[in-house]
């Protein structure tokens, strides 16, 4: 049984490196067996599997008096389920996908309104929604807008400027 637990601490172990050192296994033959095993050699799927080998087979043998080849296949039915689906929770995890992240560019064309109003010569404040948020960013004008007036973008000048021209309605 003691063997047992010690498989189960090492998978227990083994996960927590896996979330500084996952895909080490992947590569570990320089990328021969690349994408052949899909993720299948992944140290949360490894470790998934000896944690619960070993954690069942303790379990079995502990509480039953079937002896140790029983346990050992109980523990590697019940480490090979949790293998498949640390497997299947991680392949699912990496095709989540996301929206394109927001660029300066993206901001052209968005009306927005005046906070700090911005004068002919310098930089004023403008608030912009850009990816569904509210983002206040320093804007420049080529003539003097008022606090509180629409304004249109015209360019994104740096990440944290714009050059904006008033609405005129």
């Amino acid at each position: 049984m003691t063997v047992f637990l010690g498989l189960g601490i090492a998978g227990i172990a083994l996960l927590a490196f896996a979330l500084i050192f996952d895909g080490i296994f992947e590569g570990l033959f320089g990328g021969v067996l690349d994408g052949f095993f899909d993720g299948l050699l992944s140290l949360p799927v490894v470790a998934g599997f000896v944690s619960m080998f070993g954690f069942g087979s303790a379990i079995v043998l502990g509480s039953t008096g079937l002896g140790t080849g029983v346990a050992a296949g109980v523990g590697a039915a019940a480490g090979i389920a949790t293998a498949w689906l640390a497997w299947r929770f991680s392949r699912a995890l990496m095709r989540d996908q996301t929206d394109a992240t927001p660029r300066g560019d993206d901001l052209i064309g968005t009306p927005g309104s005046v906070v700090t109003a911005i004068p002919a010569d310098g930089y004023g404040e403008v608030l912009l929604r850009l990816g569904g948020h509210l983002v206040k960013l320093s804007a420049k004008s080529a003539e003097p807008v008022a606090r509180g007036a629409e304004i249109w973008v015209e360019a994104a000048l740096t990440s944290t400027s714009v050059a904006v021209r008033p609405v005129e309605r």
